[in-house]
């Protein structure tokens, strides 16, 4: 890995033209690749050589981007997949079967707390969640011998609290755990959770990675460093039977976790990342340092004009001071705490969807942290499936707006939100 600043990363990292070859990543618009002898193949089948052999598993295009993802989160290897859904589905189904267990932090996306709570629960995988502001003994009591993961989002999505990264992976660390992080509003830029001692990563790469709402993906970073043969995960530690008993702790070493991942679930899920959202998904990555730093810088304007205005009744942002997350998000991100707000309006759910309604600049969608601002009620939108006492735990209540703010005008985006507030 060379020692360029991660502003240099996200341009020059991962397509590196030889001589006479594309400065541009170029697109390998294929399905299947070429080879000379019926052995080269079999040793890609039996994972002994490295190389493509059909694009569901690994492309050229997408591997350029796994590079450069991996790169900026300081990772061994990363997984792009076709949704930030896949990437935390694959994930979980790497690390636990049905019979396990996995503790979350209650203050999640929508999205999560469902594949959480109901999908994976039907298939036999446990989740209790937690509140991650509690003591760490109250935390820690929730692990069971069964317990395959914690998990957490660097900044919550819609509450916008700091995960207490020390914490979390001091437990995780005690209990001989892998900590997950989704770091889907932080990226890389802001927050870097590796070297916050967590273990895999995970994003939804349609938001800032891509900045632009052009493509669904997703991507898990494998930082390399856990040790899966403690005893506690046989999933790495067993002979695989559709790999003529391989062990992925002993064939790959640091790398088993996101070898496992590629060979064993993108294989029979099929949640591949295409050629083509990948080149698009590379031009977002170019510019992501630039954008986060204005997505940052605007949010923060925002947030402290919302504080003053007599229809608000409270703003969660934590790069304010004097929110209860601000000593957390000044040690974990100093940079910036992206440009994604949640805020109270007085009046509840009838004073939010006028103030959404009347809108002119932002832009009602379903999705966050792209270049143009953008509104959503989360309590009937992105959480409408839980119910009113999740909804209380994963911090949301019926006034909420989440505000995700755009790289346009700071001055004009204010404006709009004055025209709007009445």
């Amino acid at each position: 890995m060379n020692d360029w600043h991660i502003n240099t990363r996200c341009l020059q990292e991962g397509w590196k033209p030889e001589n006479g070859q594309p400065r541009i990543l170029p697109i390998y618009q294929s399905t299947t690749y070429k080879y000379d002898s019926t052995e080269e193949v079999a040793r890609l089948f039996d994972l002994t050589a490295e190389g493509h052999m059909y694009s569901r598993i690994s492309n050229p295009t997408v591997a350029c981007v796994e590079d450069k993802i991996a790169s900026l989160e300081g990772g061994v290897g990363a997984l792009c997949t076709s949704s930030g859904q896949a990437a935390t589905l694959i994930t979980f189904l790497n690390l636990a079967q049905a019979g396990d267990h996995i503790v979350s932090s209650a203050t999640i996306y929508g999205g999560s707390w469902n594949l959480l709570d109901v999908t994976l629960r039907r298939l036999g995988i446990e989740t209790t969640f937690v509140d991650q502001d509690a003591p760490a003994e109250e935390i820690a009591r929730a692990i069971r011998p069964n317990t395959k993961a914690l998990f957490g989002e660097t900044l919550a999505n819609p509450k916008l609290s700091v995960l207490d990264f020390d914490k979390f992976s001091r437990i995780a660390r005690e209990h001989k755990l892998p900590l997950v992080v989704d770091n889907t509003f932080a990226t890389p830029v802001l927050c870097r959770p590796f070297e916050h001692g967590a273990d895999i990563v995970i994003h939804s790469a349609s938001k800032y990675m891509d900045g632009h709402a052009t493509c669904i993906s997703g991507v898990i970073v494998d930082s390399g460093r856990f040790d899966w043969t403690s005893g506690r995960f046989p999933l790495f530690t067993s002979p695989d039977p559709s790999y003529h008993g391989l062990v992925y702790s002993e064939a790959f070493k640091e790398k088993a976790f996101i070898t496992k991942a590629r060979v064993q679930f993108m294989r029979d899920l099929g949640a591949s990342m295409t050629a083509q959202s990948a080149f698009l998904l590379n031009l977002g990555l170019e510019t992501l340092h630039l954008r986060i730093e204005r997505h940052s810088a605007n949010a923060l304007t925002v947030a402290r004009h919302l504080t003053q205005h007599p229809s608000i009744l409270s703003v969660n942002y934590p790069g304010l001071e004097g929110t209860p997350w601000h000593n957390l998000a000044t040690k974990y991100l100093p940079d910036g705490t992206s440009g994604v707000i949640s805020f109270h309006i007085k009046g509840g759910r009838e004073a939010a969807a006028r103030f959404m309604n009347r809108l002119k600049l932002a832009a009602i969608v379903v999705h966050v942290a792209d270049a143009r601002t953008s509104v959503l009620h989360p309590a009937s939108s992105t959480h409408r499936q839980l119910s009113d006492e999740q909804l209380v735990q994963a911090g949301i209540d019926p006034g909420m707006i989440r505000f995700s703010v755009g790289i346009e005008d700071v001055r004009d985006i204010i404006a709009d939100i004055d025209q709007a507030l009445g």
